[in-house]
């Protein structure tokens, strides 16, 4: 009976694997017409930037950014709430590595430039909050490493702030936008470009400080562990 089971599960996986293939290669021989771009070009002008992709994102399809930041603040929050006290205050995670400490006096402050740079980039062309809270967090991974001081990332009022910010922030928009008569998540028309700087501006925030606090809470392997009552 097993055995029987066994062979009518993996044939009904073969057929599966079979219809999404055969599904693919027809949609790739058929050619999809779409005004998508046509229309994304003549509504560029009023999005309050200029960059396509950062069009789509903030503005067109803001609801899509909602939802993924809110999926990233579950995320870091699980992470977190699973992740032992000791882990987040004191992980063993420091290099004794002399030149980690030589190469992040450099490299942290242009890595800081280079997130806010590419914040700032994100209006006219590739970039954005996404790419420079990337940036931020890969800075407080090597801050980390290092073992410089990082008070923020320990359980308190500063982490959990940091966490929510972006997604409170982009959440109060566009209740706010709603409010004021306009469709949720549409901006004033005027407003848009400064919206959407300020929105990007605390989610560079937030989504570093998510990518941070992952990577902080992530559990100390045994190997690593001090053991409790010895000496050196």
């Amino acid at each position: 009976m097993r055995r029987l089971l066994v062979l009518v599960s993996l044939a009904a996986c073969t057929a599966l694997t079979i219809a999404l293939a055969l599904a693919v290669l027809v949609a790739a021989e058929s050619a999809v017409v779409s005004e998508l771009p046509q229309q994304l070009a003549a509504s560029l002008g009023r999005s309050g930037v200029e960059h396509p992709t950062t069009a789509v994102l903030l503005n067109f399809r803001s609801y899509d950014t909602l939802l993924e930041i809110g999926v990233l603040v579950i995320a870091g929050m699980s992470g977190i709430s699973l992740a032992s006290t000791r882990s987040l205050e004191d992980p063993a995670l420091r290099s004794s590595d002399v030149l980690l400490y030589a190469l992040q006096r450099w490299f942290v402050p242009l890595m800081l430039l280079l997130a806010a740079y590419l914040l700032w980039a994100g209006s006219h062309r590739p970039g954005g909050a996404f790419q420079a809270g990337a940036v931020l967090a890969a800075t407080g991974v090597l801050m980390r490493l290092g073992g410089l001081p990082m008070a923020f990332i320990r359980p308190g009022v500063l982490l959990r702030l940091g966490l929510v910010l972006g997604f409170a922030v982009f959440l109060l928009v566009a209740i706010a936008s709603a409010l004021a008569g306009e469709a949720f998540l549409a901006y004033p028309p005027g407003m848009a470009g400064g919206l959407i700087l300020a929105i990007e501006t605390v989610l560079t925030l937030s989504i570093g400080m998510i990518l941070l606090a992952l990577f902080v809470a992530a559990p100390v392997s045994a190997e690593h562990e001090p053991e409790e009552g010895g000496g050196s």
